[in-house]
């Protein structure tokens, strides 16, 4: 008796999605300033938000990219 799984021939695949539509990054949907302080791992205090905001102003969706994977 083997130990791996039976697999039934006569089930369909699922189909993979192209990558284009599996791959998802935090940066696809809106952040707001206080959202990256957070994500940071910060109070959103508003010494941190200014922080984050100048940080999205200047490095765009990498800012998120970078913070959240």
């Amino acid at each position: 008796m083997s130990d791996k799984p039976e697999m039934d021939e006569g089930q369909p695949k699922e189909k993979a999605a192209p990558p284009s539509e599996a791959t998802r990054t935090g940066a696809e949907q809106p952040w707001d300033p206080e959202d990256l302080a957070v994500a940071e791992g910060r109070d959103a205090t508003p010494e941190n938000t200014r922080r984050a905001a100048r940080k999205l102003d200047q490095e765009g969706r990498a800012a998120i990219d970078k913070t959240v994977p």
